[in-house]
């Protein structure tokens, strides 16, 4: 699927470059996501400050981006002086219903397979991520699958290597890094094109998001309790949407900074529990990138920290979601015990566990799960 209008729109608020390109000659696989990190990782550093291209900042996304913190103030001040409980509510509302559209669909559905969907929960997903815009389904887990593949290297489209702010938003605010496109082009994401969930989405993305995002949480609470359509405006569809957006960043910027790391002691993601609460449970970041595709993205079921492993297993109750995947207690202990930075309580107990266990271990640590015919 060539560039689509849709990429163009979301390019010129969130920093896509429209490259899709890019990505349309994928015929690798996700399987060797291990070895091609250590490769990235085992570059000398003089060499690649040598290489280090000159970063180009895109001045139109700055401006963007400044005007919407600016009205999100704006919408925040409307918040506390002019705004009815009832559209604060249904604001809170839209937060909740576009958060999960992000973590329990883009992320843990799409991106990773980590539970399956019938169509009316992918439809369900796909509006509340629309929602929430950041960039289509198609695009947001593209990226997220080359986050994974090439975490904290120059291929990562937010590598927090590069500082607090570079992962928070900076990375949308200057042209993505050679290496993002060159090894971008090596992760396969045919499989999501094969959902037309996704594809209808993709194509009609720019009416859906002008509908959804911006006019209805404008619209309703105008028409049915009479909210000013400003304050309606700048609070339930722009401060909710900049809101929404920075929480989404603080998994990108604050989880792989500030955390411990009771699964894996040498990579950057940890376990933060303030994001997990503010993200409905994405902040459980150590565990997730060792074992992307558990559905919890967390080693516990803690409703309290993670309402989209709530919702989740509300809708595999209800039957539309099903063949929900997790890791094994025994392979978590093991992974604990060899790489842990002995913070989690089962680095206290003796370990019995053997080489099949460590072997076995690989398949948790793909990016997405291995289908079995």
């Amino acid at each position: 699927m060539g560039p689509t209008p849709s990429a163009d729109l979301v390019g010129s608020i969130l920093g896509v470059e429209g490259e899709d390109n890019d990505f349309k000659q994928q015929r690798s696989t996700l399987r060797k996501a291990v070895t091609s990190r250590n490769a990235l990782h085992s570059k000398p550093q003089e060499d690649s400050a040598a290489k280090e291209p000159p970063m180009q900042i895109v001045w139109r996304n700055v401006l963007i981006f400044i005007y919407l913190h600016a009205a999100a103030l704006y919408g925040g001040y409307l918040c506390f002086t002019a705004a009815k409980p009832s559209t604060l509510a249904w604001s809170f509302f839209l937060f909740l219903f576009g958060g999960f559209g992000i973590t329990g669909g883009a992320h843990r559905l799409w991106a990773h397979r980590c539970y399956k969907a019938k169509l009316p929960l992918r439809i369900f997903a796909a509006v509340a991520q629309t929602i929430a815009v950041q960039n289509d389904i198609y695009e947001w887990s593209r990226d997220h699958r080359v986050h994974h593949k090439f975490s904290e290297t120059d291929a990562d489209p937010h590598n927090a290597c590069r500082g607090f702010f570079f992962a928070h938003v900076g990375w949308l605010l200057c042209k993505k890094h050679p290496e993002v496109k060159r090894r971008g082009k090596t992760v396969d994401v045919s499989d999501l094109l094969q959902d037309p969930v996704v594809v209808y989405q993709r194509k009609f993305y720019i009416p859906l998001v002008l509908t959804l995002c911006f006019a209805l949480p404008a619209l309703i609470p105008w028409y049915y309790w009479g909210e000013s359509f400003k304050t309606a405006f700048f609070v339930a569809s722009i401060f909710r949407y900049v809101f929404t957006l920075n929480v989404t960043w603080l998994v990108n910027s604050a989880a792989h900074i500030w955390g411990n790391h009771p699964y894996d002691k040498k990579i950057n993601p940890a376990e933060n529990r303030v994001v997990a609460f503010l993200t409905s449970g994405e902040g459980w970041h150590n565990y997730h990138h060792v074992f992307p595709w558990d559905y919890k993205a967390a080693e516990l079921g803690n409703y309290s920290m993670n309402m989209t492993t709530a919702a989740i297993d509300f809708f595999a109750w209800l039957g539309l979601a099903y063949d929900l995947k997790s890791v094994p207690e025994r392979i978590v202990r093991s992974r604990v015990h060899r790489t842990g930075d002995g913070s989690h309580p089962f680095a206290l107990e003796d370990s019995h566990y053997t080489a099949e266990d460590m072997k076995e271990e690989e398949q948790f640590c793909e990016i997405i799960p291995e289908e079995k015919n």
